[in-house]
């Protein structure tokens, strides 16, 4: 006789009602960490998760088994994977599930997700969602972001404590030209760094300003750092992705858990922390007192309207691509395989298959 099924479990957000199905399933073997443990640890940082969220465009990454070893995310190549994006409003949402229309680069819109309020995030987490993708827009101008995010990716051979070497530098390169950063662990081995800025920029210039900031970093830190967009070039480096600013990429948010066997999440940092913690110290078991202890450290990133002050300007790394451009001759690098030929790009070709290239 097989096991009765636990009923579903009805919880109380902030005035709403929430129900969590199925409370009892495992989501993380490994750690016992189940469904109902999930929108909890959400709901013990609820104010982080929020902020981070709040009126923002929102990819729900979906994990409606939970993660196990061998799961796989579902890709545009292969659709067949264990979880998938939710890119936009799942038929059947609470109406008190609000929604942006966005436009992807092949033209295309969608209503995604836009989180007003915690249930949304509960509501989420309950059809599986263990990673939440917030466009650096807001509501208010989905095409002006109002926040650069710089990812520092660990290439074989390096790992996050070489990011965490080369983060300060960032905050560095940053700071010279008037702007702060917000370091953060991936959840992963990276690490990213938030900038706040003033949504009156594109993300063509956004991105731009990205790529000035790692060639900087590459004059800095030769052999260390790379915004080489082909792994065959990259080597033990550690990349800058200047994609994540393209549209429609998206990165983890803060307090995201990430689907591996710990049960990681995304933890903000303070920058003295950086070159002495680890991607496992920041689970979905130890995140709740560490955020009873420190609060949200990015604050400061909340969504504010686009008329409000305490942005950074991006002008100092727009000149900086500037002169590299005109001093160095180095203009813009590839867009991802699936982007339309944009102005200015050079031939998306992978070096080794370029039959021009000389050898």
């Amino acid at each position: 006789m097989s096991p009765s099924k636990v009923p579903a479990e009805e919880i109380e957000v902030a005035g709403r009602t929430v129900r969590v199905s199925s409370p009892d399933k495992v989501y993380f073997p490994d750690r016992g960490i189940t469904k109902l443990d999930v929108v909890r640890y959400f709901l013990s940082v609820g104010d982080g998760i929020l902020g981070a969220l709040r009126d923002r465009p929102t990819t729900l990454e979906r994990w409606p088994r939970g993660w196990f070893e061998g799961a796989r995310l579902s890709t545009r190549m292969d659709n067949k994977g264990d979880a998938f994006f939710q890119k936009r409003v799942p038929q059947g949402a609470p109406d008190y599930v609000e929604s942006t229309t966005i436009t992807f680069p092949s033209g295309r819109t969608a209503d995604e997700v836009t989180p007003t309020e915690l249930a949304v995030i509960a509501w989420a987490a309950n059809l599986g969602t263990l990673t939440f993708h917030p466009w650096p827009v807001t509501r208010a101008d989905v095409e002006a972001p109002d926040q650069l995010r710089i990812d520092l990716d660990p290439q074989p051979g390096t790992t996050f404590d070489d990011a965490a070497r080369v983060a300060p530098h960032v905050r560095e390169v940053l700071a010279e030209h008037g702007l702060t950063g917000y370091p953060k662990t991936s959840g992963g081995r990276g690490i990213h760094v938030f900038v706040p800025i003033e949504p009156r920029w594109t993300f063509t210039q956004c991105r731009r300003a990205t790529i000035a900031l790692g060639r900087e970093l590459e004059r800095r830190l030769p052999g260390q750092v790379t915004t080489k967009w082909w792994k065959e070039e990259r080597g033990e480096t550690i990349f800058v992705d200047y994609n994540q600013m393209a549209r429609d990429r998206t990165i983890a948010s803060a307090y995201s858990v990430r689907p591996n066997r710990r049960a990681t999440v995304s933890a903000p940092l303070r920058w003295e922390e950086v070159p002495d913690v680890h991607p496992d110290d920041f689970d979905v078991t130890t995140m709740p007192a560490r955020f009873a202890e420190v609060g949200d450290l990015f604050a400061p990133l909340v969504a504010r309207a686009p008329d409000a002050p305490g942005g950074g300007s991006l002008d100092g790394l727009l000149d900086l691509a500037a002169r590299d451009e005109r001093d160095h001759d180095l203009g813009d690098l590839p867009y991802p395989p699936e982007y339309p030929k944009m102005p200015g790009e050079p031939k998306r070709v992978q070096p080794s298959k370029d039959r021009d290239r000389p050898h």
